[in-house]
């Protein structure tokens, strides 16, 4: 659950019309959006929008695209920055740092500060081999081995799925490709990012080995005390199985829309001609200062990215129920799966790896009280409270000075471990 919540209301209200009514009744003076429509040199059209390891080449940096198959046999896209052009350390011992994002996100949002904030650049130039995960059903990773994703079944996940079958096998193949030897990684989610791993440690124990720090910015589990609204008013709805929760469930929903992401593309890019609409546009709705306009425009055209209902479903259920604990199907399927009427609970005492917990007094989705309940069953976590009491839950993401407060303390832990802890 991440700012593109925000992102996706702010797409769903504003229409390509109403982005351009907004910039033509008031327009910023140094701009003549006459000349942006009255170009005899422009030639309509769509191009398809880039991808993340596009984005990453653009800045200079080696990239790599990688398909991954899970146990279960869907295909999820995974991108790779396997070292810095800077440092030209490609022959030189690089710790592995996997990075894993949010609901409706992909790995796209990671590198919107661009390579001076971002951290996978920061990562990459602080001499780590950088992988960025995407989730099953989203922009990146929407294959099986034998389903499609016009029938339900492929839908038929939630983020448990994705933490159980999709996390593990990325750090798989991770070590394995690197080809270092190393046997262990460093890990960074936000928000579903933080759900996804402390499912695969609970239920998988043996892969806690496999981390060497990991670091939850806005960390999601126990729900009881969060404040979103939206969740708050459908949760009585959707959190309980029954009709309602039937009619949504095993489906995409915020659907990854190729058509539609071109077109914000092509209007939000940083190279396009009508940038200064979309620019004036975003301006007008997030004009606190907090957020890094930059990349606000590039958070447009790549998202929604996609999930399944299942994803939400599981995670009103948790805010309804008040516990952290797998899918509930209903008492009789739940008897079957899980030989009882409700679905236990995940058992986060086995999370032995080192953990750092990344929270904020003003996130309306990670309250303080739920991430210090989570914390007393944690056996090995370190808590970080972010100093600015306005940091939300999309200030993770893009807030103008997260590079200071949040990405250099985070290398800097790594490169500690790393100091303390030599593989080679």
């Amino acid at each position: 659950m991440q700012s593109q919540f925000h992102v996706l209301i702010t797409l769903l209200a504003t229409s390509v019309v109403g982005i351009l009514s907004a910039a033509v009744n008031a327009p910023p003076a140094n701009i003549d959006f006459y000349k942006l429509y009255d170009n005899p040199e422009a030639h309509i059209g769509i191009r398809d929008r880039r991808t993340t390891r596009e984005r990453i080449s653009a800045h200079g940096y080696p990239a790599e695209h990688h398909h991954i198959v899970t146990e279960d046999g869907y295909i999820v896209g995974v991108f790779r920055i396997p070292y810095s052009h800077k440092l030209q350390n490609q022959n030189e011992y690089r710790p592995i740092v996997l990075i894993q994002h949010g609901l409706t996100s992909c790995s796209d949002a990671w590198i919107l500060n661009g390579p001076n904030d971002g951290l996978p650049y920061l990562l990459a130039d602080a001499g780590f081999d950088v992988w960025l995960g995407n989730g099953r059903g989203n922009t990146y990773s929407r294959n099986h081995t034998s389903r499609s994703t016009e029938h339900p079944y492929f839908w038929r996940f939630s983020w448990h799925e994705i933490g159980y079958y999709d996390i593990a096998a990325m750090i798989d193949y991770a070590l394995e490709i690197n080809g270092q030897g190393q046997k262990s990684i460093h890990y960074v989610g936000h928000s579903q990012g933080t759900t996804v791993f402390f499912t695969l440690m609970s239920l998988r124990p043996e892969y806690n080995e496999k981390i060497k720090t990991a670091h939850m910015f806005a960390p999601i589990a126990i729900m009881t005390n969060m404040e979103n609204k939206l969740v708050r008013k459908v949760g009585p709805y959707l959190g309980h199985q029954n009709s309602y929760s039937l009619l949504f469930s095993d489906q995409e929903i915020v659907p990854y829309n190729n058509i539609l992401l071109s077109m914000f593309s092509n209007l939000c890019e940083p190279d396009q001609m009508l940038r200064p609409v979309c620019e004036n546009a975003l301006g007008r709705l997030y004009s606190n200062g907090r957020v890094n306009m930059s990349a606000m425009p590039e958070g447009m055209a790549t998202h929604p990215s996609g999930c399944s209902a299942n994803q939400m479903l599981h995670y009103l259920q948790e805010q309804q129920s008040g516990h952290f604990r797998q899918y509930d199907h209903g008492p009789k399927k739940n008897l079957e799966i899980y030989k009882s009427e409700q679905p236990p609970d995940y058992p986060v005492e086995n999370i032995s790896s080192e953990l750092h917990l990344w929270y904020s007094d003003n996130d309306n989705m990670a309250a303080v009280e739920d991430v210090w309940a989570l914390a007393e069953r944690l056996p090995n976590r370190e808590l970080h409270r972010m100093e600015d009491p306005m940091w939300d839950h999309g200030d993770f993401a893009l807030n103008m000075e997260v590079r200071k407060y949040l990405n250099e303390p985070v290398i800097e832990i790594m490169k500690k471990f790393e100091e303390a802890n030599k593989e080679m």
